[in-house]
């Protein structure tokens, strides 16, 4: 009894710390990010469909990969969600906690191995709070795509090997679970199906002795037969796992061996630009699986892991496992770097998993008590304080997420699509090179919808008259326009009595702010140029992207030119529709085409928003932008 409760006694702090750590991961779920993006769709339909019946949505029986979106998921975190799902029921809520918890499991996996490569338990616990506030792999964590498992698959190899690499000749159950965790890099996430097998190549760096030949041949035998089911896969749907990747890459049977080798270089070191980690992050908005201009490393992780590459160095001499960790942070980088994107967050999601292994030799020299408490206690203040800071900006992010998500899909297009059909089928249409159907089926799930209502309509395949359709067309023929948003449009097709009822728009909502970063100062007579210009409801009322025929009641974006002293000089040439309703407090850009006068002088261009046939705002005292604008003869 002493004794049992004397490992309580040490258990329990571990355990508060552990959920302590998934409540941070968990803060804020299912809301933030706000909605479920197309990817997440997809993955969690999938899942859900191998609960019901053990099929994907091409009705492939317990598929190795998931064909969806143009592209081939890896299975790992799909049956793990099925497995969810099974347990819990089908929810954006039951997906985002796996992911979070998965998070919460690579942190608990780093801090272990922080523990076992120094002896120090209080450089684990710092190698464990490093990893959980590192923004990398807390993004990572927060949606629910296959790529939330791949840094526990990484910080698992680095387990394993870590364990294999002290003994003189490892076991078959070390060969066994270090050829499991290359397994799991391999089918968790499509960068691993190139960087599993580089990292099962550095294996042979631990071949230090005799005895070590049998073990590693074996766990070479091992991978090598969990390998076996791809290569039947991918003999049986030829190009099915290469197809995306020939998107994305610069590699092209056009390109020569020295144009490749300079491109490799160029992403190689582009991806590890200490800039982009610490201060700009991946740079690309619409990037789910980070804040858009944040960093993904925390400066003291980053100035923790320099030292410890130092560290590294200089213990790879003599220790074979540091030099296969060496090879393997290297290894992390090359399938991002074979791609035309620079610093790719997911792609890269193996890097952050070694930097932060990097954290514990040198958080370990600090505790040396040899040395001075100061540094150590700055970087855990720079930690924590950074830590707290991404955090807060986290969650209060969301609000500007919103499109990127998807979340106003079910209010704004599928709940009126449902209504308006009446009890009958509602058709689902993407032009090539699209795929927003998944979004109707899956919410269709979450919602109770009979599966049979929505009918998926192939190349060529015309919805019959009068059907409601769902679409990521930018415009419709033959069809009354029901309703807008961000990439998806929900129309009838005619002859039907579906229209849109507009209304006018009460004074106190003919408010808006508009800016433009990039107004011109000078142009050529008649020259055309292509002006972003950002507008912000200030208004108390949703502002309607759809109007009645003819476009009656829709709000839009105009332009005219002025003459210098503010009198009208032509009237407005271009308008834009807003493409969604515009909610009180959001902002949409637009990019109106702007022609200059033919005639060389002093103009003013002025914007001003519109509610068609109705009213300008500038008219009820919102204010639009002007910009003096110089018209030069011969350009």
């Amino acid at each position: 009894m002493t004794r049992h409760v004397e490992r309580v006694r040490r258990l329990a702090p571990a355990a508060g710390l552990c959920v302590l750590a998934f409540a941070l991961y968990a803060a804020g779920v299912p809301d933030n990010p706000p909605g479920f993006h197309i990817d997440e769709s997809s993955i969690a339909y999938n899942a859900h469909l191998i609960t019901q019946s053990g099929r994907d949505e091409y009705g492939e029986e317990w598929p190795l990969h998931f064909r969806s979106l143009d592209d081939y998921k890896s299975p790992a975190y799909v049956y793990l969600l099925a497995a969810v799902f099974r347990a819990a029921g089908p929810s954006v809520a039951a997906a985002r906690y796996l992911s979070a918890a998965l998070g919460v499991l690579a942190a608990l996996a780093l801090g272990l191995l922080g523990a076992r490569l120094t002896g120090c338990r209080r450089a684990g616990l710092l190698t464990f709070l490093t990893a959980l506030l590192t923004p990398w792999l807390f993004g990572l964590s927060r949606v629910a795509v296959e790529v939330a498992a791949y840094p526990l698959a990484v910080a698992l190899f680095l387990l394993s090997t870590r364990r294999a690499a002290r003994r003189e000749a490892w076991g078959v159950l070390d060969s066994a679970c270090v050829a499991a965790a290359l397994a799991l890099i391999t089918y968790t996430y499509s960068t691993g199906r190139l960087t599993g097998p580089l990292l099962a190549l550095g294996l042979a760096l631990l071949l230090t002795k005799r005895e070590r030949l049998r073990p590693l041949l074996t766990t070479w035998l091992l991978y090598g037969l969990a390998l076996v089911p791809l290569y039947v896969y991918q003999r049986r749907h030829p190009g099915a796992l290469t197809k995306r990747f020939s998107y994305m890459t610069y590699v092209t049977p056009e390109s020569g061996y020295a144009e490749v080798a300079w491109e490799f270089v160029k992403h190689f070191l582009g991806n590890l630009n200490p800039w982009r980690m610490v201060v700009t992050g991946d740079v690309n908005e619409h990037q789910i699986a980070s804040v858009p201009g944040a960093g993904l490393v925390l400066l003291a992780t980053f100035a923790l892991a320099l030292c410890g590459a130092w560290l590294a160095l200089k213990a790879a001499r003599g220790d074979a496992w540091w030099r296969l960790f060496c090879y393997g942070l290297v290894a992390s980088v090359v399938p991002a770097s074979l791609t035309n994107d620079y610093f790719h967050a997911p792609r890269l999601a193996a890097l952050p998993v070694f930097l932060i292994a990097l954290c514990a030799p040198a958080a370990a020299r600090m505790m040396d008590g040899r040395r001075p408490r100061v540094a150590l206690y700055l970087v855990v203040l720079l930690l924590v304080g950074q830590g707290a800071y991404f955090q807060w900006r986290f969650h209060a992010h969301p609000p500007e997420r919103w499109y990127v998500f998807d979340a106003r899909f079910p209010s704004k297009i599928l709940a009126p699509a449902l209504e308006a059909s009446r009890g009958r089928a509602v058709y689902l249409y993407d032009p090539p090179g699209r795929s927003g159907y998944i979004q109707a089926l899956w919410h269709g799930v979450l919602g109770g919808v009979d599966p049979s209502r929505f009918v998926r309509l192939g190349p060529g395949e015309q919805p019959p008259p009068g059907a409601m359709v769902i679409s990521t067309e930018d415009k419709c023929d033959n069809c009354s326009l029901l309703a807008r948003h961000v990439g998806y449009t929900l129309y009838a097709v005619e002859p039907t009595d579906l229209k849109v009822e507009g209304a006018r728009l009460p004074p106190e909502a003919l408010r808006a702010n508009i800016t433009s970063p990039d107004l011109p100062r000078t142009l050529g007579p008649g020259e055309q140029r292509i002006l972003k210009v950002i507008v912000r409801n200030l208004g108390g009322v949703s502002w309607p992207a759809v109007g009645e025929k003819g476009g009656r009641y829709a709000v839009s974006l105009r332009h005219r030119w002025l003459t210098a002293d503010g009198s009208p000089f032509a009237v407005e040439e271009w308008r834009e529709h807003v493409y969604y309703d515009v909610e009180p407090g959001d902002s949409i850009g637009l990019t109106p085409h702007v022609t200059a006068p033919e005639t060389p002088g002093d103009y003013v261009l002025e914007f001003d928003m519109t509610q068609e046939g109705v009213a300008w705002f500038g008219a009820h005292g919102s204010k639009t932008l002007r910009a003096r604008v110089k018209v030069l003869p011969g350009g």
